[in-house]
């Protein structure tokens, strides 16, 4: 049932969807009961010793909440480690999602980029399984999170509604965070240095805080500094980050941290270079081209505040937690557009900006998770509750009249900066996010296992948008989970899963009623195996992926009361259907690889393509090479990024005409050599887009393109201790 009167009491079923935790609990009493029964329990599942660099059998909660393994998750997985993002010397978030499985990026302007994962944008992150949600058009950092806060990036694709909530089947992206592990002073020091006069400086540092080390600190400082490919454009970026880690007895840890990013960039574009010429024809920039103002910046800070509280019961943990992410931005900026004479460069229209925005996120949870015992048979259970808090306020200042561009073709920044005047209040939001979920992965036989589970989710949103008030939402949306694996033997097993996902929408029917939530339905089948001990890991998947009761004009029936309005309907969405091959770790000793290929169709109910702004293949393959003998302590590496064409179908502005704005497949080739001169110290070497391809990082976003950067290389030196 949904609720959708903009009057009602926002979240006033929350004790019945708690009761459905308390429910989801009684196995514990069968636990208890079990342990005093005579029934034998199953020995623990062996552990997999893995001796790869790029693959993890650390317990995930990423997908299902159930610490599974890689292999026992009944989806694609894919994690980038602390190694890879080392060795490929991926700097942000986006890097990551550049290189990893299943995932791209899409740039808008110097600032923001666009997610994408089988055909459906993703419009959430995690940062240590915690929700984090943003809206690209007003981004503050989001997609600039540096990865030197991160152990690793964990990447669960298709629809993840279990444990995000809302959002798309896209996939969701979970950030985990360094900890403060070491009870020995250890740490780490990098300098860099690279194209573009670009400069940066890491230190890492673990230390006791006690003479027993039950009190433990990690702290880390990142210092960037540096120019662009574009002209007039720099780039500031500063890191802090500090956790300290308690044990306050041996079954209890307590962990509170703080962390803050700021970047503050020059000469930041908004939106991209013009397309066509006043005839008609293409343009054909130069990629150092510009159309920012040398007084644009989109700076923006990132601070990350939060505390957890995890106690051990022995078959049981709980843990308790408090997440608090304040994202703001301060945007001076200049959109240019229009055709430009090819001859005299006039033709250019300018609109400034002067806005700032910022999104304060709170989320309070608690999870138990632990095994019980049924009808003789051993099985896991977790189950949860998670109250989301979002504020969002953005300003922006009336401007003076508007100078005239002048000659394009001469751009170079000068353009003088209007007068701003009064600052009026564009965004000011809340959204509430209550969810309780449960899952259980049940041992029907040792080598059968299935996993159900379900969340029950409340979602408002209410406030002023752009001088419109707003009150909509959605209460009590059942959001299953279900999936089986089957061992085949003990390197080979099978998997199907079904997963959902909800998206509310703001969109009212001709009888006055709000629509029901987008649905995102998600489908795969898989097998999955190990080599060499667990040393390699492969994945092949298929999958079908559906979002349903997406909102339609529905003729012209105007919602009742509204003047000038337009009544919707809910109808079949888009569909993507595809599969996917991972290959992931050791192939001999000293040898590690990372391999993907993705292969999707994305279509309307109508069987018209979607998203083709975004490619529908992807091939990203890593490797690297220890040797040892005569050449001990040299490593190469080398890689390769493939995808297939995307292209935006569009109008000429000038001829009226429609075009293709496409860009054609394109690889990116990468190399990486490192030294290690001692046991500390070590020298590395990256050269990123080696073969200097020229291409669009994005083409047909408001008709404009965006140039993707040119040959670069990062020279490094790394100090242990």
């Amino acid at each position: 049932m949904y609720s959708t009167s903009p009057n009602r009491v926002p979240f006033a079923r929350r004790g019945l969807a708690t009761a459905i935790v308390c429910a989801a609990a009684s196995p514990l009493a069968l636990a208890q009961a079990a342990e005093n029964s005579s029934v034998d329990r199953q020995e623990p599942i062996e552990e997999v010793v893995v001796v790869s660099r790029y693959i993890t059998n650390d317990r995930l909660d990423t997908a299902t909440g159930l610490g599974l393994t890689l292999y026992e998750t009944p989806q694609s997985v894919s994690v980038v480690t602390a190694q890879r993002i080392a060795d490929q010397d991926l700097d942000s978030l986006t890097d990551v999602v550049n290189n990893a499985a299943g995932v791209s990026a899409r740039a808008q302007d110097s600032t923001r980029h666009t997610y994408s994962s089988r055909g459906f944008a993703i419009n959430n992150y995690q940062v240590d399984g915690i929700p984090i949600y943003w809206q690209p058009g007003g981004n503050a950092g989001e997609t600039q999170s540096d990865m030197s806060l991160y152990e690793r990036v964990e990447i669960v694709r298709g629809a993840t509604g279990l444990l995000t909530g809302a959002g798309n089947p896209s996939a969701s992206i979970n950030l985990v965070r360094k900890h403060a592990d070491s009870k020995e002073f250890t740490g780490s020091l990098d300098v860099s240095a690279g194209r573009w006069n670009t400069y940066t400086t890491t230190a890492d540092i673990s230390t006791p805080l006690n003479a027993s080390g039950s009190v433990r600190g990690r702290f880390v400082s990142h210092f960037q500094d540096g120019e662009s490919f574009r002209d007039l454009a720099e780039e500031n970026k500063t890191v802090f980050y500090g956790v300290i880690d308690a044990d306050l007895t041996e079954q209890t840890l307590l962990r509170v941290g703080a962390s803050r990013q700021e970047n503050e960039p020059s000469a930041s574009t908004w939106g991209g270079l013009p397309t066509w010429h006043a005839d008609g024809s293409r343009t054909d920039w130069d990629r150092s081209k510009t159309l920012a103002a040398d007084w644009t910046s989109w700076s923006s800070t990132v601070e990350h505040y939060y505390l957890d509280l995890v106690h051990d019961f022995g078959d049981w943990q709980a843990k308790f937690s408090v997440n608090n992410n304040i994202n703001a931005s301060d945007q001076k900026l200049l959109y240019l557009y229009g055709t430009p004479d090819r001859e005299t460069g006039l033709g250019m229209g300018a609109s400034p900006r002067n806005a700032a925005t910022e999104r304060d996120q709170t989320s309070v949870s608690f999870q138990l998770s632990g095994a019980y015992t049924l009808l003789g048979r051993d099985h896991e259970l977790t189950l949860g509750v998670v109250d989301h808090k979002d504020d969002s306020f953005a300003t922006s200042h009336a401007r003076s009249e508007i100078a005239a561009v002048g000659d394009f073709n001469k751009w170079d920044g000068s353009y003088p900066q209007p007068t701003w005047g009064e600052n009026n209040v564009d965004i000011d939001q809340t959204t509430e996010q209550f969810g309780v979920y449960a899952a259980t992965r049940l041992s029907v036989t040792d080598a059968f296992k299935v996993i159900l589970g379900g969340r029950v989710a409340d979602w408002e949103q209410s406030g002023l948008y752009y001088g419109t008030p707003q009150e909509f939402g959605d209460e009590e949306v059942f959001i299953p989970y279900a999936g089986a694996v089957y061992a085949i033997d003990d390197q080979h097993s099978v998997y199907a899963s079904y997963a959902e996902i909800f998206q509310p929408q703001n969109l009212q029917d001709r009888y006055g009623n709000f629509l029901d939530p987008i649905t995102g339905k998600s489908k795969e089948l898989g097998l999955k195996s190990l080599f060499f001990d667990g040393a390699l890991q492969t994945t092949v998947s298929v999958f079908d992926i559906l979002q349903d009761d997406l909102g339609q004009p529905d003729g012209n029936f105007p919602v009742p009361g509204i003047d000038n309005s337009q009544a919707y309907y809910a109808a079949e969405g888009a569909g993507s259907q595809g599969y996917e091959l991972e290959v992931v770790g050791e192939l001999m000793p000293g040898w590690d690889l990372s391999f993907s290929y993705t292969n999707f169709d994305a279509e309307d109910a109508n069987g018209e393509a979607v998203n083709t702004s975004q490619p529908s293949e992807l091939l990203k393959f890593f490797t690297t090479y220890r040797f040892s003998g005569e050449l001990d302590g040299l490593t190469l590496a080398g890689g390769i990024n493939w995808q297939g064409r995307n292209y935006t179908d569009t109008t000429n502005p000038v001829t009226g005409q429609p075009e293709r704005l496409q860009q054609d497949a394109y690889s990116l080739v990468s190399l990486m050599a490192r030294y290690q001169f001692t046991e500390q110290l070590s020298g590395q070497l990256n050269v990123h887009n080696l073969l200097d391809e020229e291409y669009y990082s994005q083409i047909g976003f408001y008709n404009q393109l965006e140039f993707g950067e040119p040959r670069n290389f990062t020279a490094s030196l790394n100090y242990r201790f």
